[in-house]
């Protein structure tokens, strides 16, 4: 298919809300599996919610640092795919699931060695520490598998394929739900497990997931026995600048939860819910960026620019009007969501930090709409400096806060808003009217990716 006869151009809207759609379903598979969990531990108490919450934003803050496995990957895959490249296709999907198996084994090991410090610097105590602790040993077990997804989904998507991942996140996530209750509660010769059972059935559940997905990679592009190096390095010079990127965006949100951790037990557990909405409605709006980055990279692969700015505009138009759908979804049902989510004891220090949330949805859908056409043109050291940039002015912020005084979880979500803002602004600059060196500058280079890009 060559970039004049895509269905884009006869289709614009109907193309990306297709591939936005199956990419929709795939995406909030995850946290709506994060809320049915949150359900779940919730009937065991505050200390078992506090404790989930410090685990999980610990496991994915650890695992959203290699999410340049399926970022770089999808970009990658999707500009080969866009040039007529098939054997570079092969080539660096095949790399990533390699690379995504050593780089597992890293992971893993680090946090398992520097788990008691990292839980304790979150704040978190007695009861909370070793249920969090006990938790995250069990989740590691399915770090190979998670990385493996990660870059599995991300060749898949390159190519334009946005049905296989959401099958398979369907099934991952329907075994995940069905074994929750089974070990958390206990049935028949099962004893119940509390919180760890919820860790359990995560790490069944992804390693089929990943197994599955890994063997719709090479029945796609092919098998390419060992791993290419030049590919492996191409790879990990697109993630030198992800890296730092996700690291300064994991470090925020773990800031946030130890900031509610130190408010108090109640607020810890209001903020559980109130992440797990917010990781929901990120991801939700995350459908049109991942769609626009293969999309964009695509055609700046056949060094189609015209399209690319076209569907750039798309893409931030249709993601601000989900976002503010969300809100307005999030204000209405605030309370059924608090009633399901939240313990009855910290339904106090709720609401504030809800709204506060909700109302950060329509910029939020801006922010991560410029986030997947950067990725898409390749143009991942602008988005570095940005959420940097956003980043320490969020840090900063967070530090004027009184953790003791009233309403202290409300400026903690404050912040968070104005952190995001930042970020919506300073993507929307690079495309219009293109500050630097803007990939997608009308009158300027039209040769494809960024300057910094390592597409071959």
């Amino acid at each position: 298919m060559s970039s004049s006869t895509h269905r884009f151009h006869r289709h614009p809207h109907r193309t990306l809300l297709g591939l936005a759609g199956a990419v929709l379903v795939s995406l909030i598979a995850e946290p709506l599996t994060g809320l049915v969990d949150t359900h779940f531990v919730a009937q065991l108490g505050e200390s078992s919610s506090a404790a989930l919450g410090v685990a999980t934003t610990l496991l994915s803050s650890a695992f959203w640092i290699f999410g340049f496995l399926g970022v770089g990957t999808q970009t990658e895959v999707a500009s080969s795919d866009g040039a007529g490249d098939r054997a570079a296709v092969r080539r660096h999907a095949n790399g990533a699931l390699v690379l995504a198996v050593l780089l597992a084994g890293v992971c893993a090991a680090g946090i398992w060695l520097a788990l008691d410090p990292i839980v304790s610097w979150m704040r978190a105590e007695g009861e909370v520490a070793t249920s969090a602790s006990d938790y995250i040993r069990v989740r590691l077990l399915a770090a190979p598998a998670v990385l493996v997804s990660f870059a599995a989904f991300g060749a898949l998507r390159g190519l334009q394929d946005m049905k296989t991942p959401l099958w398979i996140a369907l099934a991952i996530n329907a075994i995940n739900i069905a074994l929750d209750p089974l070990f958390i509660f206990g049935a028949g010769p099962i004893s119940p497990m509390g919180v760890t059972g919820a860790a359990w059935a995560s790490v069944i559940s992804q390693w089929i997931g990943a197994l599955w997905a890994a063997i719709a990679v090479y029945r796609r592009v092919g098998f390419e026995a060992g791993l290419s190096l030049r590919a492996a390095v191409r790879l990990l010079l697109v993630g030198r600048d992800l890296f730092v990127r996700v690291a300064c965006l994991n470090f925020f949100l773990i800031l946030l939860t130890r900031a509610a951790t130190e408010i108090g037990t109640e607020a810890g557990a209001a903020h559980q819910a109130i992440r797990q909405a917010w990781f929901f409605a990120a991801l939700f709006l995350d459908a049109f960026a991942t769609s626009a980055q293969s999309l964009v990279a695509y055609f700046l692969g056949a060094n189609d620019v015209a399209s690319t700015r076209r569907v750039a505009a798309m893409t931030v138009c249709w993601s601000f009007v989900c976002g503010i759908a969300l809100a307005a979804f999030m204000i209405l049902f605030r309370g059924p969501i608090a009633n399901e989510l939240v313990p009855d004891g910290a339904h106090a220090v709720f609401w504030a930090g809800w709204i506060a949330c909700a109302l950060s949805q329509p910029i939020a859908g801006v922010s991560f709409a410029t986030d997947g056409i950067h990725w898409g043109t390749g143009d991942f050291a602008y988005l570095r400096n940005g959420v940097v940039l956003a980043t320490a002015i969020g840090i900063g912020l967070l530090s004027l806060v009184d953790l003791e005084a009233d309403g202290a979880l409300r400026r903690v979500w404050i912040a968070n808003g104005i952190w995001i803002s930042i970020r919506a602004v300073y993507g929307v600059v690079r495309i219009w009217p293109g500050v630097g060196k803007a990939p997608l500058r009308p009158e300027g280079r039209a040769t494809g990716l960024a300057e910094g890009s390592v597409v071959p």
